[in-house]
């Protein structure tokens, strides 16, 4: 082959392997978000939750992804966190949807709704059994998508300064309890209020409100409401399981690189399933110092339970008349239940009723 021939061919492969060769991989870009919580920092659990977010999203990208987590109240007020990420004063925050029952009661939902899920099931409906996908079918409305943000389990039925025997001891009570629950206590005489955590403990110590429900036994110590009311009742009825979430705006998460958007999914589902198992695990001990402090647990008596139950169902007909979207998401969640319940009573109801029993016998 003369020089020119030789030249020319390998010219065109070197050229033929410019073609071939892979793309040089660009950098990722550098980003920063901020979140705003509706939770104060004192509350590590739950607040925690978004903190242990924002530090595996930055793991996940080599630092490369900056999540600034904000204490209620630093940039929004507690109850108005959704509200800034509407407003794009943030790109997402951590909060609780029913929260916002006041902009539709299908909010409520994404939390917990009375005599609804338990957490478990709610995990369930939500991740495998189509639940993700209804909700932010609904919550694309406001302009935001929403990624599980933690869990509490069944919450205790609050702080009471007096004795609930019956449901004539409802009535006229000035009670501090959010969203549709507080509608149903309200057909039944209670006054309910809404008062973002922070600000509970001064309202009833000041004798603003009668009884107050928080979350459960570790956030109550923190919050010292055994100092000022002495009766503690359970359970929870209206969270069989409380759901904390992320909301994003929608737009900033689809302006995301794609690992970036993995990222913050993955990240979610590793706060979603750590705050269970804080509570899990903190819950035992912080009872048995509540009761030694002075608190006196009492169940709620089964015909204000029964009375709660009838009228929550009420409600719920009322609701899904009036917003189909509403019925819906309740027709949905209310078969899931109905289900799992079946379930539930062959094995998990029966071993754990068995072991409770057994410890009872100091067994």
């Amino acid at each position: 082959m003369k020089r020119r021939q030789f030249l020319q061919a390998a010219g065109a492969g070197v050229a033929g392997a410019a073609v071939a060769a892979p793309a040089i991989a660009q950098p990722a870009p550098e980003i920063r978000w901020r979140c705003t919580s509706s939770f104060p920092k004192s509350l590590d659990t739950i607040f925690g939750a978004a903190e242990d977010f924002a530090k595996a999203v930055a793991a996940l990208t080599d630092g490369k992804f900056q999540i600034q987590v904000f204490a209620a109240n630093e940039i929004a007020p507690g109850l108005q966190a959704l509200d800034a990420v509407q407003a794009g004063t943030v790109e997402m925050c951590h909060t609780a949807s029913y929260y916002y029952v006041g902009k539709d009661p299908c909010f409520a939902f994404g939390s917990a709704i009375p005599f609804g899920l338990n957490s478990r099931m709610n995990a369930a409906w939500v991740l495998a059994g189509g639940g993700l996908e209804l909700l932010n079918a609904f919550y694309a409305k406001y302009g935001v998508i929403m990624l599980p943000g933690g869990n509490t389990g069944t919450q205790m039925g609050g702080w009471f300064r007096k004795e609930i025997n019956s449901v004539a001891d409802l009535s006229g009570l000035k009670m501090r309890i959010a969203g549709i629950a507080g509608q149903i206590l309200q057909r039944l005489g209670v006054v309910p209020q809404q008062i973002a955590g922070g600000d509970i403990y001064p309202a009833l110590e000041k004798g603003a409100i009668d009884a107050a429900e928080w979350v459960g036994p570790y956030d109550d110590e923190k919050l010292g409401f055994v100092r000022v009311a002495k009766y503690y009742y359970y359970p929870g009825w209206w969270e069989g399981c409380a759901s904390l979430n992320f909301f994003i705006s929608e737009e900033k998460f689809a302006g995301l690189p794609p690992a970036c958007r993995e990222a913050v999914r993955v990240a979610a589902l590793m706060a979603n399933q750590q705050m269970q198992a804080s509570y899990d695990a903190r819950n035992p001990g912080a009872i048995k110092r509540l009761v030694a402090a002075g608190a006196q647990l009492r169940p709620f008596p089964q015909p204000v339970l029964e009375a709660c139950y009838k009228v929550s169902n009420e409600l719920y007909d009322e609701l899904s008349a009036k917003n189909p979207e509403f019925g819906k998401l309740y027709d949905a969640m209310k078969s899931f239940r109905n289900d799992e319940y079946l379930w539930w009573q062959v094995a998990e109801y029966s071993y754990d009723n068995f072991m409770i029993r057994a410890r009872a016998r100091g067994q």
